[in-house]
């Protein structure tokens, strides 16, 4: 285990390096949000993403039907789920890993979404109800539908779209264990989340869930070498399998609490990587989120074996307080921002402010803090932070700028978004092909249709800058899995807009 603070002096210092950082970065604005508001339309933009046949109670007006052909080339129904970002390609891992935040989230503060609980649920039932499409087939995983480069070389509506919608899948022959198990994680967490509202629902997740686990563990590989020329590099898994084979069976002990999953944890851990000190957390590594997660077991006295993963978590937890650790996982700009170098950075900000709330959640139940060699934190502090993130994508920044479209008063106008960014089918009933939308591409005017509640990837270095402009899409093309834990933090914020509070739902 991490050694205990050396002396309360240390961890006074620690705390006002903590406090000084978060109260400079607050100056640039001190904004009262309406977090209920964010909440509502960050689950509204979900809408906005979704394929296949929309029902009648579809609120998001402009978008219409389409991929209703999906999967018929392969003799099979692949309709619904969503597109992952701001192109017209299904995507499975994605989506899968999708689900399983807003899910966690769901479980996690399920209260605190008060009146919105029933639009979150509904959020997560489009993609389970398309993934359990994708693994009805035993010993299949249908993972992917469209050509990635074919789409992505044409700028057209999903109603319109005619590139080819190829069909991809893992089998024995071709294994995509990492895939395969994370489909397993959204199908066992979404059991939770259905248990109470849909018991017969929330059984059959979980009997699929089962089986697709099952499958990932006897045929393992990963799907990046079963699928490279489909899946690289959008959605390439450079961090290998084994995480998601431990975070399957993570969540699958934590839905059925079936001992073999326990004991699977415990024998796997070693080869599968659970020691590994990696500090990621995100659709392509789930080595911090299993840490977390396994971790609220050792907390709450119902398991003190998997005390190494209480450890690992407090651990990552040190690198990202500024103040505390000397080893800094991440960034921070001048404006507050955690950053990481590369692309759509709001993902890092959503995805570890989520942990940072749901590990502060599990240490105010058990009276915990996080140990960080010769300081500590308390799980305040812990959320303080994951809040000063939520603020920031909201407007206090040095912008004065919202990152979530149609929250605020000033928000991105020209988000990389083809169905957004093209005149809906209401405005323009006339097909408009491949090519055609290429004017509407580079045009300098607005986006025709608000896409609400979409976050985009935002600033991603220590500038604090932000270019609205549709042809930087590694900072103006928003995801799903940027607001699928961005769900969990609006709820609880929502319903605790004070962080010092302890506890959770």
């Amino acid at each position: 285990m991490p050694a205990a603070p050396r002396s309360v002096k240390e961890m006074a210092a620690a705390e006002v390096v903590l406090a000084a950082m978060l109260l400079s970065s607050a100056a640039v604005a001190a904004a009262q949000h309406d977090y209920g508001d964010a909440l509502h339309k960050c689950i509204l933009f979900f809408e906005g993403q979704r394929s296949g046949r929309l029902p009648p109670d579809q609120r998001v007006r402009w978008r219409r039907d389409s991929g209703l052909h999906d999967g018929a080339a392969a003799g099979v129904d692949l309709t619904g789920g969503y597109y992952d970002a701001g192109d017209n390609v299904k995507f499975g891992f994605p989506m899968a890993f999708t689900a399983t935040l807003m899910s966690w989230g769901l479980i996690d503060f399920g209260r605190s979404f008060g009146p919105h609980k029933e639009e979150a649920r509904k959020a997560v039932r489009w993609a389970t109800d398309y993934l359990m499409k994708a693994t009805a087939r035993p010993n299949t995983v249908y993972v992917q539908v469209g050509d990635a480069f074919r789409d992505h070389a044409c700028w057209e509506r999903p109603e319109d779209m005619d590139t080819p919608r190829t069909v991809y899948k893992v089998d024995p022959s071709h294994p995509g264990s990492d895939v395969a198990a994370e489909t397993a994680a959204a199908l066992a967490a979404a059991s939770i989340v259905f248990r109470d509202s849909d018991p017969a629902y929330s059984k059959r997740l979980l009997d699929r869930a089962v089986a697709v686990f099952a499958f990932a563990d006897k045929h393992r590989g990963p799907y990046s070498s079963s699928l490279h020329a489909a899946v690289c590099p959008c959605y390439c898994d450079y961090s290998g399998y084994q995480d998601e084979l431990l975070w399957g069976a993570a969540w699958l002990h934590k839905a059925s609490r079936r001992r073999e999953y326990r004991e699977y944890i415990k024998r796997n851990e070693v080869v599968l990587g659970a020691s590994d000190a990696i500090n990621e957390f995100g659709w392509d590594n789930k080595h911090a989120g299993i840490n977390v997660l396994i971790s609220k077991e050792v907390l709450m006295g119902k398991d003190e074996y998997f005390q190494s993963f209480r450890v690992n978590a407090d651990n990552f937890m040190c690198t990202l307080l500024p103040g505390i650790s000397n080893h800094p996982q991440i960034q921070y700009s001048p404006g507050g921002l955690l950053f990481k170098v590369g692309s759509s950075n709001m993902q890092h900000v959503t995805q570890l402010s989520f942990l940072l709330l749901a590990y502060s959640n599990y240490l105010s139940h058990a009276g915990g803090r996080v140990s960080c060699g010769s300081s500590s934190a308390s799980p305040a502090q812990l959320r303080r932070v994951a809040k000063r993130q939520v603020g920031y994508i909201l407007g206090d920044n040095p912008l004065r700028m919202s990152y979530m479209v149609g929250y605020g008063a000033r928000f991105p106008r020209r988000i990389h978004h083809r169905a957004s960014s093209l005149p809906s089918v209401a405005a323009h009933p006339a097909r408009i092909g491949c090519k055609a939308g290429a004017a509407y591409y580079a045009s300098p005017a607005p986006n025709p249709n608000l896409l609400v509640g979409a976050v985009v990837g935002g600033p991603s270095d220590a500038s604090d800058a932000f270019p609205d402009a549709r042809a930087v899409f590694e900072q103006s093309e928003p995801t799903t899995y940027i607001n699928a834990p961005l769900m969990g933090l609006l709820a609880y914020f929502s319903a605790h807009p004070n962080p010092a509070e302890s506890g959770g739902d």
